[in-house]
């Protein structure tokens, strides 16, 4: 283990947890138990369990990119999806799936990111919303917006000091059921919680003294 981060070597796949995102959506342990067996001491994933094409579709229904993985059969890995999308959870996290950077770390492909303002792992979430009387709707209405000429590329999300999110880059804006909120190049996303514009920052952060680096 390094930095917090798993990595469980098979004979044609690799498999890298990094607990540190993990938001406990729980699809690896409910599609594959016998692949990620928690709970249990020891040696808990079993990359040879599954085939690296299994592997791989449990790492794609992972919403926090927890699960990586990298094929050892000489296969591609996980591309960039063709449209970079970030899916409002209802009274809950923003999931993004997209050429991610955060500041200047690449994360991978998807990330689950705090917006109640109180996770202890910002900028990920940490579930601590669900403690909270914390609401914000995963349906807001549709704005009007013009089609993105290119709907993929890099993504940037940069937390700002004590502020938003920074969003920079192609961006479909989607409400938790799918549909597209607004499709975008540059915004700014609520993360203290306390936003009346959600899912947008409307500087509330700074009324209220939201700290976060």
């Amino acid at each position: 283990m390094s930095d917090g981060v798993e990595m469980v070597r098979g004979k044609r796949v690799l498999i890298r947890y990094e607990g540190k995102k993990c938001i406990h959506s729980r699809f690896c342990v409910l599609t594959r138990p016998d692949v990620f067996v928690p709970n249990v001491p020891g040696e808990w994933i079993h990359p040879d369990r599954a085939t690296p094409e299994e592997v791989a579709e449990l790492a794609h229904l992972c919403p926090s990119g927890a699960i990586r993985y990298q094929r050892l059969d000489g296969h591609a890995d996980e591309a960039p999806p063709e449209v970079n999308v970030l899916r409002l959870r209802e009274n809950g996290p923003l999931a993004v799936h997209a050429d991610l950077r955060l500041g200047d770390r690449d994360v991978g492909f998807r990330a689950t990111l705090c917006r109640c303002g109180a996770s202890k792992n910002k900028p990920f979430c940490d579930g601590s919303h669900n403690a909270l009387p914390f609401q914000a709707t995963g349906e807001p209405e549709t704005q009007s917006s013009e089609p993105l000429a290119n709907r993929a590329g890099p993504l940037t999300i940069t937390p700002l000091p004590n502020g938003p999110y920074q969003v920079e880059g192609n961006l479909e804006l989607c409400a938790g059921t799918g549909r597209t909120i607004h499709r975008l190049q540059k915004t700014r996303l609520c993360r203290c919680g306390h936003s009346g514009n959600k899912p947008y920052c409307d500087g509330t952060h700074v009324r209220i003294g939201f700290t976060a680096e």
